[in-house]
């Protein structure tokens, strides 16, 4: 069953940068989530490491999962 609205890791509420980041960084064709913390943790960086590659996606327009 896909979580589309809360983090397989820890059950917080997910929104569209969560899943999109998650989608890029992880499986473009993932069913589920994890937040930006969780998924920091998976990766070894922190949630600020995170927040500023999907500025540059949405400042760039380089990865129509960032369009507003």
């Amino acid at each position: 069953m896909s979580a589309y609205d809360s983090c397989k890791e820890c059950g917080a509420k997910l929104f569209a940068d969560d899943i999109a980041i998650h989608r890029k960084l992880v499986n473009r064709n993932a069913k589920d989530f994890f937040c930006i913390d969780c998924l920091a943790a998976k990766l070894g960086c922190t949630r600020e490491d995170i927040e500023k590659l999907i500025a540059h996606y949405r400042k760039t327009g380089e990865c129509t999962l960032f369009v507003s």
